[in-house]
């Protein structure tokens, strides 16, 4: 029962961060550390089926938009959304592994939540905000893209990256979203393909009860996230998010350089 329970708490937690600008990747890895859940039952092939549920809540959402996609392909909204997918595949396929191996320690949470709070904090003070869907161009989408290839790291937010280079580059604010939304569908799906190689070489790594449990959550609340954000981010700020994480930053900051409790790794050095 107590896995089942932490398995529902991650995926509320994935299906909340994922796409409010707080990054799930990094909220994952505090919370594991939180209440010490084992790598083992907890470890990728777990995230990816997390990252899988909150695939099926944007689409739901996002559906209206999709469906007019999934008919008409050729058009140049479809091509700028693989143009921007694309840098975010390309690290993957050469730097996931690195980057898994040297993150999950947690050691670089508190450089990656700053740059995600000084991105957030800037974010509405640059751009014009007045492009519209169709006014998106080339040199746009591999701007947004490049963010989100950043945002691989732990503690970068996808969708507050996203979501502030497309303000930057002049889009209207419910076109930014709306694109950065557009924009995690290729890249969920894609990290939920390659998992399944790794649960195929492992099985024992899935708890199936667990794991069903922990992707109903994520569903739900990756479902209300996005329905969220799409109203919050049209008429408010994202500053209270920027302060949300700084706040964790200095607090996961001085655990690591005073006590140790939850983060005994600062960057690559060790603090025992």
């Amino acid at each position: 029962m107590i896995e089942v329970l932490k398995a529902i708490l991650l995926g509320i937690v994935q299906g909340l961060a994922e796409f409010l600008p707080v990054s799930s990747s990094g909220h994952l890895i505090v919370f594991k550390k939180l209440f010490n859940m084992d790598p083992a039952n907890y470890g990728l092939s777990f995230d990816i089926a997390l990252h899988f549920a909150t695939l099926i809540a944007v689409c739901f959402v996002l559906w209206k938009e999709i469906w007019p996609l999934i008919k008409n392909p050729i058009q140049k909204y479809v091509l700028w959304i693989i143009v921007a997918t694309i840098p975010a595949v390309l690290v993957g396929m050469f730097f996931d592994d690195y980057i898994e191996e040297f993150s999950q320690s947690g050691g670089f949470l508190v450089p990656c939540f700053l740059i995600t709070a000084a991105i957030l904090w800037f974010s509405e003070s640059i751009g014009k905000k007045t492009k519209d869907k169709d006014d998106i161009t080339l040199k746009d989408s591999v701007i947004i893209g490049c963010t989100q290839a950043v945002a691989v790291m732990p503690g970068i937010s996808r969708s507050g990256s996203t979501l502030s280079a497309g303000l930057f580059c002049g889009l209207k604010k419910d076109v930014a979203i709306t694109f950065s939304f557009m924009m995690a569908i290729p890249i969920i799906a894609g990290s939920a393909v390659l998992g399944v190689k790794d649960v195929i070489e492992d099985p024992a790594s899935i708890q199936v009860v667990p794991t069903i449990c922990g992707m109903i959550a994520a569903l739900i609340s990756g479902f209300l996230a996005v329905k969220f954000m799409i109203k919050f981010f049209k008429k408010h700020s994202v500053k209270g998010f920027a302060v949300y994480v700084a706040v964790l930053a200095v607090l996961i900051l001085v655990d690591q350089l005073f006590f140790q409790q939850f983060f005994d790794t600062f960057l690559v050095f060790s603090m025992k």
